[in-house]
């Protein structure tokens, strides 16, 4: 029997995931670790995502957040890939750094049968002060 809080799915697997599945946001992330119920996934935020003011916008951290946390459970549960955000609550702390990769680290709290919960914490690559904590509930559909 298999332990589920561990992954069944490498790193690599997980990107190939994403770049099959998800082509058209695909070159936007990079899976950077992938653990027992977590990972880390990676943006490098292009000019396309600021907002006036040269900042990231929010929607672009909440992205990262919601796909951060969707690659967790794919990599835990296998190629399930019509789990689905039925929730989302997202706080925005502080600007980014300019130029700065965005980093979401992502803690998955419950990993059920029918539904999952997960934390993705957000920040600016080498500085250690949140920009913004998301937590998300996902379904997983039964055939």
């Amino acid at each position: 029997m298999t332990d589920p809080m561990q992954p069944v799915l490498s790193m690599p697997q997980v990107q190939d995931f994403l770049n099959r599945e998800f082509p058209q946001v695909a070159e936007d992330y990079v899976v950077d670790a992938i653990g027992p119920m977590s990972a880390r996934l990676r943006q490098i935020p292009g000019e396309r995502h600021l907002r006036p003011g040269g900042t990231v916008s929010g929607p672009t951290m909440f992205s990262l957040a919601d796909c951060a946390v969707y690659l967790a459970i794919i990599a835990h549960v296998g190629e399930e890939a019509l789990a689905v955000t039925t929730n989302a609550s997202i706080d925005f702390m502080r600007k980014p750094a300019a130029g700065v990769p965005l980093i979401a680290d992502v803690t998955l709290l419950k990993l059920g049968r029918s539904l999952v919960v997960g934390d993705a914490a957000i920040r600016s690559e080498g500085h250690p002060a949140l920009v913004a904590r998301a937590t998300l509930t996902y379904s997983r559909p039964r055939d």
